[in-house]
């Protein structure tokens, strides 16, 4: 079955992780999608490694799949002209260019309306449109920094700490797509495209979710738990006997049955653990009890005896063993796609499942202008000598 994107075409000219993932989205869904890089360069990710498959960075192969790849020169007529065509003929375009970047190009909204008035222009910045950062250039690492984000991350005691994976840039790509989603929705209606702006700055605090809502309630300035839950107690890591697990206790229901399991009942008729509220208010005492009946027993056994009496509870896995786990594995979430240089290449699919219209990884990450030729041709109409004219002139 085609994906419920099959009908939709995206024009990909992101590089990096937000808009890339975005579009790699989009393309799990059935979208057409033509990343478009700049000749003899391309995409940076293609240079960050090791490691390496085939002359690809791993890190380019994570976001990459399920697109055709072409190369246009946007400072050259012909690169331009080219890219107004495609347009012409495209639902989508991704850029996470400079505020004004287009614009200087000669590629502002007016002149990709004027060639597609059903276009929508997906821009994701660093620090918005408007405002006095808005010409910054915005990396995920400076965004968990401005945003608080380092602030709550790591150890109490401990320096500020960003989150190990670019997880701004991640899901700037992820409310991009909602975005893009609502705009082909709204175009059903009105006919019309329309820009959807979407900031890693205000994405950051998008996310910030509970602890930004408790600023804003409280006034008080949110700090670092390490592991802990600065809503929630007990609800972090703890020792068991051999090693380390994490516990996530979350309501009375739990607490109850947690304290039975620890041969300790009459913890729930403390008044100093009654309730969350109470919980909070003595949470260092409550702590210091959780990690002494914790290691009185080893990981496996709180394991089998916290997920059969329904109390959330995982061991601390390496990545190695989380793609190892049973739980994984029965998922199939590991798929692997041919690939022309390194022969084969394992990716992640996409989290979600549609019953009618599957997402689905479907063709590797392309190599540098891999399908610009066929693009040109196929899509375009042009002939070997006008492809051959636009390399002379280095718009391709």
């Amino acid at each position: 079955m085609p994906g419920p994107l099959h009908d939709i075409r995206v024009l990909d000219l992101s590089r990096v992780l937000a808009g890339p993932y975005a579009a790699m989205t989009l393309g799990d869904l059935g979208a057409d999608v033509i990343k478009v890089e700049q000749p003899g360069e391309g995409d940076e990710t293609r240079g960050w490694g090791p490691p390496w498959a085939g002359g690809e960075s791993a890190y380019y192969l994570s976001v990459n799949r399920n697109k055709r790849g072409i190369t246009l020169n946007l400072k050259s007529a012909g690169g331009r002209r080219v890219l107004l065509d495609l347009v012409r003929r495209s639902d989508v375009l991704i850029e996470n260019f400079r505020h004004g970047t287009l614009d200087r190009l000669g590629l502002d909204d007016t002149t990709l309306w004027a060639a597609n008035p059903g276009l929508i222009h997906a821009a994701i910045t660093g620090f918005g449109t408007t405002g006095p950062y808005a010409a910054y250039p915005g990396y995920d690492f400076v965004v968990q920094a401005m945003a608080g984000i380092m602030s709550i991350t790591g150890a109490p005691d401990g320096e500020p700490m960003k989150v190990g994976v670019a997880i701004v840039d991640v899901t700037a790509g992820l409310f991009a797509v909602s975005g893009i989603l609502a705009a082909l929705h709204a175009r059903r209606a009105t006919g019309r495209g329309q820009r959807v702006d979407v900031s890693l700055l205000e994405s950051a605090l998008a996310w910030l979710a509970n602890v930004g809502g408790n600023y804003l309630v409280s006034g008080e300035e949110p700090r670092r738990y390490g592991n802990a839950h600065p809503n929630i107690v007990p609800y972090q890591l703890f020792h068991a006997r051999d090693r380390p697990l994490a516990l996530a206790v979350a309501n009375q229901g739990q607490w109850r049955r947690f304290c039975a399991l620890a041969g300790r009942p009459e913890l729930t008729d403390d008044p100093r653990f009654a309730t969350n509220a109470d919980r909070l208010a003595h949470r260092d005492e409550l702590v210091a009890e959780v990690e002494r009946l914790v290691a009185a027993r080893t990981a496996d056994e709180w394991l089998r005896l916290l997920n059969d009496n329904g109390i959330p509870a995982g061991p601390i896995n390496t990545v190695p063993q989380a793609f190892a786990d049973p739980q994984v594995q029965a998922l199939g979430v590991v798929h692997r796609l041919p690939h022309p240089t390194a022969g084969e290449v394992r990716v992640v699919g996409p989290p979600f499942h549609l019953s009618e219209t599957p997402a689905a990884p479907r063709s590797a990450p392309p190599l540098l202008g891999e399908h610009t030729d066929s693009v040109l041709r196929d899509l375009l109409g042009l002939d070997a000598a006008a492809i051959a004219a636009l390399r002379d002139e280095g718009a391709v």
